[in-house]
């Protein structure tokens, strides 16, 4: 089909030195950035990188006004690039979309060809986006862990943030995988689901928040997916057994990491930063086929929820609050 003359997108303007407001308009093609691919998107989804670009944070967003959403799905409606054509299913998380050029929370997107991934097969454009970034990082951690040589019989795996987009997803895989995972939340209501995907243990936030002086703890965990950052990933990285493997992916809990060295110099313990936005090309293929393929979590339907351009403002505020569960997909339809 033709690319209509306007459509419609969820954007974030400032007017008058005011706070910024989120709301549906209807935008032109010539409107958006210049790429070499054209992607009608089918479905976007809700991380909490969208939520500050909604409250244009100056870490995310450079100029306003402004298109959040860091991932879409969708089929190329127009191509430039020899390697893809209109019809062909794709999928872009990270690079700049979203953060700081316009994102996927428009009916269409415009991106440099080398932004693109192919939708793996065993993909759906539903099943895509409930992974979405948060899944694409969650398995990046799981493969960092694996690099690192932690394999399911060597012990626990603690996950913080598990009721979370990534939290949720580094569980299900984990545990798909025959890890012995623990979860952390302080979220009583939603046990039961961490169980339903996989979770052997279920331990308060507290269990992973120590305060004291000492610089290392008692010996526990084999490996660590951590979504909070702060003091709480440095508790686990105390607690962290001899040549383990703790990954970073979040900050919601503090950027500083009161450390010393000894957990490094003393069990060798490895701390690996993820970082999904930059992700090289061969890597991040390689996670998507694990993703449609032996990584795939079961029950990703009963992960997702849905949200359209008329209800998103209120799911952001939520999950700026701490409220948000699970992954949310968007559907670009206007308001």
């Amino acid at each position: 089909m033709p690319i209509p003359d306007s459509f419609p997108c969820l954007m974030v303007r400032r007017e008058g030195g005011g706070e910024p407001t989120l709301g549906v308009e209807e935008i032109g093609l010539d409107d958006l950035p210049a790429g070499d691919v054209v992607i009608e998107v089918a479905a976007s989804s809700l991380n909490y990188k969208d939520a500050l670009a909604c409250r244009a944070h100056p870490g995310v967003v450079r100029d306003l006004p402004h298109v959040p959403g860091i991932d879409c799905a969708g089929t190329v409606a127009e191509s430039g690039s020899s390697d893809y054509a209109a019809g062909d299913a794709v999928l872009v998380t990270g690079y700049a979309l979203g953060a700081p050029a316009w994102g996927g929370w428009s009916r269409y997107v415009r991106v440099p060809a080398e932004w693109v991934v192919p939708l793996p097969a065993g993909l759906t454009v539903d099943e895509a986006m409930t992974l979405g970034t948060a899944g694409f990082t969650a398995a990046q951690c799981v493969a960092a862990i694996d690099k690192h040589g932690v394999q399911p019989g060597d012990g626990e795996v603690v996950v913080t943030g598990a009721t979370g987009g990534v939290g949720v997803l580094a569980v299900a895989i984990l545990a798909k995988l025959g890890y012995r995972v623990t979860a952390v939340t302080g979220k009583a209501d939603r046990h039961e689901m961490l169980r339903n995907l996989g979770a052997e243990e279920i331990v308060g936030r507290e269990a992973v928040d120590d305060r004291s002086d000492n610089p290392m703890l008692r010996e526990r965990w084999a490996a660590a997916v951590d979504t909070v950052g702060g003091n709480t990933l440095a508790t686990i990285v105390r607690g962290t057994r001899h040549r383990g493997c703790v990954t970073a992916c979040g900050l919601v809990g503090g950027d500083t990491l009161p450390l010393s060295v000894y957990p490094f110099i003393l069990r060798g313990v490895g701390l690996l930063g993820i970082d999904s936005a930059k992700c090289p090309r061969g890597p991040r293929e390689f996670v998507w086929r694990q993703l449609s393929g032996p990584w795939k979590p079961e029950g990703l339907d009963q992960l997702r929820r849905e949200a359209d351009f008329r209800t998103l403002p209120g799911e952001v505020e939520a999950m700026l609050a701490g409220g948000a569960l699970g992954r949310l997909v968007v559907r670009p339809v206007a308001g």
